[in-house]
């Protein structure tokens, strides 16, 4: 039974991931930064227009997610 070994490494990583998110949620307001608002996001205001693109964070993102799976692999 090769499925249950594999199952458990989900449920781990799963476990794991639910736990950083609930940590990033009760000390977001004492991060140094705000997601959503890093240095590169791009913010363009008029007077009844507002374009906001978040280019740092999708770079925070995807550094994230890549270690993850990075380590996932292994």
């Amino acid at each position: 039974m090769h499925f249950w070994p594999e199952t458990g490494k989900v449920l781990i990583v799963l476990g794991l991931l639910l736990a950083a998110v609930g940590l990033f949620l009760v000390f977001k307001d004492k991060l140094p930064f705000t997601p959503g608002r890093l240095p590169g996001d791009i913010v363009i205001r008029r007077e009844n227009f507002t374009f906001y693109f978040p280019l740092g964070t999708c770079i925070l993102v995807s550094a994230i997610i890549t270690i993850v799976f990075l380590l996932w692999r292994r």
